[in-house]
């Protein structure tokens, strides 16, 4: 059975989370069927994928015959055990964790208060017009952002990438920060050891590959 017969993946184009299983995917040599739900026309609320994963987030992973894996770090975590090389994690108790925290920096602090849903929210009950969701925006991954900045440049740990000199999980969740970004034109400023990094990421197959004007259902 080839990865692609093993492995579907419930996607949609533009999502950081997905992103990052893309990009892990793709370094580690892995391929999976795609299945797009657009969360712009509400399919991830739909009856279909709510049985996949009851909180109507993307992405799902399904090995086939297995219960659907939710959340992309789960996912990336159940990747790494499945298939260690290359590693994504480090060597070493404290290696590991830094990687972890400063990953968890960007898609637990950071990425949530930015997403569809809660945009909907704040739009709609919380009375939010187009100028106060951009400056949430601004906010909240300026916010973050700056706060990864200061551990990169201050943490001696830090090398070409957020760890050292071999990619792992936090550049993995930083890039996909980054990519929505991106998508949605909001400014990173004052940010030059993200940008340094970035700069390498950016030239990797698998993160050019993971691209989400790339992906099936991006605008032309």
């Amino acid at each position: 059975m080839t990865d692609a017969d093993r492995f579907e993946l419930y996607a949609f184009w533009r999502t950081s989370a997905t992103y990052r299983v893309r990009v892990a995917m793709h370094l580690k040599g892995m391929a999976v069927k795609e299945h797009l739900v657009n969360i712009d026309s509400g399919e991830h609320r739909s009856p279909e994928f709510l049985n996949i994963n009851p909180l109507g987030a993307i992405p799902a992973l399904v090995d086939k015959g297995h219960a659907p894996i939710t959340q992309s770090m789960a996912i990336l975590e159940f990747l790494e055990e499945l298939q260690p090389s290359p590693a994504l994690l480090p060597s070493g108790l404290h290696a590991r964790a830094r990687v972890r925290s400063l990953a968890g920096m960007l898609v637990s602090d950071t990425h949530p208060l930015v997403t569809p849903r809660v945009k909907k929210y704040l739009t709609t009950t919380g009375g939010f017009d187009d100028a106060a969701w951009r400056a949430w925006q601004l906010q909240w991954f300026g916010t973050g952002m700056q706060a990864v900045e200061q551990r990169l440049v201050t943490e001696p740990e830090t090398g070409t990438y957020c760890h050292g000199e071999v990619l792992s999980m936090a550049d993995i969740c930083l890039a996909s920060v980054v990519a929505v970004m991106r998508v949605f034109k909001i400014p990173n400023n004052n940010t030059p050891t993200i940008d340094r990094i970035m700069h390498t990421l950016d030239a990797l197959p698998a993160f050019k590959l993971a691209d989400p004007m790339r992906q099936v259902g991006a605008p032309t």
